[in-house]
C-alpha cells in the first residue's frame, strides 16, 4: 500500500450538519413535499424507502444549503454513529435532518469508494471509539473532519467501487423484486378478504385467527446456553428485516439454552412481531428460530396457512400499532390482538388462498437467500480491497 495516500477527511471533503431545530421544527413537516432523511431511514448502508417526513417548497428554498446531491454520503450523527449511506440519483434534491451529517467530496477521492471505506468494520469501530456523549454516542463535523482515511489512485478507487457496487446493485434488484412480490401478495389478500368479504363470514379477533407464542431469553451468565446453532431473534434483528424473510440473527443459542429457558422454537415460515419499544415490526422466518420476550411469535391457527397468516397480520399491523400503549415505551399485548376483529371465510377458502400466494413467498425466500450470499461475498471482499490485500487492475 506504499502508493496509497493518507490524509484527514477534511482534506478531501466538506462536512455539513443538518438544519438546527430552530430552523426546521417538527410541526413544519408535511406530507408529499421534499423528503427529509433522518436516522431511522438508514438501514444496511442504504436509504430505506418508507415514511419520509417532508418540507414545503418554501422551506426547501429557505434551507437549500441542506439539500443533498447524488454522490453525497450521509452519516447518522446520534446513536448508531457508525451508519452511513450513499446518496443515489433518486434522492438528489432531498434534505437531511439535524440528526444527520453530510459528507461531500471536493477532490481526489471517488465518493462511491469513500462510502465503502466508511462501511469497513474497523472504521465503524473507530468512529464509535472517538464519539462523544455521556448517555448516547454522537459525532459532529469536527470529529468527522479529523478522521484519517487512506486511498489509492483515482482509477483504482473507481475499479474497487465498481466491483463492490456491482454486488450491491444485484442486492438492490433482489430487494426490489421482493418488494414487488410482497405487494402482489398483499393485493390478492385485499381482493379475497377485504373487497370480496361477505357478511355471512365469521367474525374473529386477530387473537383467535392466529396462534400467538411468547418468547424468552436464556440466562446470559450461563455460557453453555449461547453461541450454539439456533438463531435467536432480538428486536434489532426483526427491525432490520422488517417486511422481509430473515435469514440469520446476530445471536445464537444452544439446544440447552432452548430447553432451559422460556424461549420457543418457531417453525419455518412462522413470523415474529416486535411487541415493545418500536412495536409492529415483523418478518417471516427462513428456518426454525427462537426469539426474545420482547416479541411475539405467530403461527397459523389454520394448518399450514403460513402465508395467509403473515398477510393477515401485515394487513392489521396499523391497527395493532395504534392500539399499543405504555407509559414509557409502546407495548403490544394479547389484549391488543383481541381488540381487533376481522371477517374470515371457511377454512377451505383460506387454504386455497394460501396455495395461490405460495409461489410468491417461495420466490421471496429464494431471493433472500441470494441476498444473504451476495452480502457475505461483499463483506468478505470489502476489508481486503480497502486494505490493499486484494488488488484489482484498474482501467486507468
Amino acid at each position: 500500500m506504499s502508493e496509497w495516500r493518507e490524509c484527514n477527511l477534511k482534506d478531501v471533503a466538506e462536512i455539513q450538519t443538518g438544519p438546527f431545530g430552530s430552523q426546521l421544527k417538527n410541526e413544519q413537516y408535511i406530507t408529499g413535499g421534499t423528503p427529509v432523511i433522518t436516522v431511522e431511514h438508514i438501514n444496511g448502508f442504504r436509504i430505506a424507502e418508507f415514511d419520509y417526513p417532508s418540507v414545503t417548497d418554501e422551506d426547501k428554498e429557505r434551507l437549500s444549503k441542506y439539500l443533498l446531491q447524488s454522490g453525497d454520503i450521509i452519516f447518522t450523527r446520534v446513536g448508531s454513529v457508525d451508519l452511513s449511506a450513499f446518496v443515489k440519483p433518486p434522492q438528489n434534491g432531498w434534505m437531511f435532518s439535524s440528526r444527520m451529517l453530510r459528507v461531500r467530496v471536493i477532490q481526489d477521492v471517488d465518493s462511491r469508494f469513500l462510502s465503502y471505506f466508511f462501511q469497513q468494520k474497523r472504521f465503524r469501530e473507530y468512529i464509535f471509539n472517538i464519539s462523544v456523549g455521556a448517555t448516547m454516542p454522537s459525532i459532529n463535523t469536527e470529529i468527522l473532519k479529523s478522521i484519517p482515511i487512506s486511498y489509492p489512485s483515482l482509477p483504482e478507487q473507481k475499479t474497487i467501487a465498481e466491483v463492490l457496487s456491482s454486488l450491491d446493485d444485484k442486492i438492490d434488484l433482489l430487494h426490489r423484486q421482493n418488494k414487488t412480490l410482497e405487494q402482489m401478495a398483499e393485493t390478492l389478500f385485499r381482493q379475497w378478504f377485504v373487497e370480496e368479504a361477505r357478511e355471512d363470514w365469521e367474525e374473529l379477533t386477530i387473537y383467535d385467527a392466529i396462534d400467538l407464542v411468547g418468547g424468552g431469553t436464556p440466562k446470559t451468565s450461563i455460557l453453555e446456553y449461547w453461541d450454539g446453532k439456533i438463531n435467536w431473534l432480538s428486536g434489532g434483528d426483526i427491525t432490520a428485516n422488517h417486511k422481509g424473510i430473515i435469514i440469520t440473527s446476530e445471536k445464537y443459542i444452544t439446544e440447552k439454552g432452548l430447553d432451559k429457558s422460556s424461549t420457543k422454537l418457531l417453525p419455518k415460515y412462522a413470523m415474529v412481531i416486535s411487541a415493545r419499544g418500536t412495536v409492529g415490526k415483523y418478518c417471516m422466518l427462513s428456518e426454525p428460530m427462537a426469539f426474545s420476550q420482547s416479541n411475539y411469535g405467530i403461527k397459523p391457527r389454520f394448518p399450514n396457512t403460513y402465508f395467509f397468516t403473515y398477510l393477515l397480520v401485515a394487513h392489521s399491523v396499523d391497527e395493532l400499532q395504534s392500539a399499543a400503549y405504555g407509559s414509557v415505551f409502546d407495548t403490544i399485548t394479547t389484549n391488543t390482538f383481541k381488540g381487533h376483529s376481522v371477517l374470515l371465510p371457511k377454512e377451505n377458502v383460506i387454504q386455497d388462498f394460501n396455495c395461490e400466494v405460495t409461489p410468491f413467498f417461495e420466490k421471496i425466500l429464494n431471493n433472500s437467500n441470494q441476498i444473504h450470499t451476495l452480502e457475505s461475498i461483499r463483506n468478505t471482499l470489502l476489508p481486503k480491497l480497502m486494505s490493499g490485500e486484494v488488488r484489482i487492475a484498474s482501467n486507468g
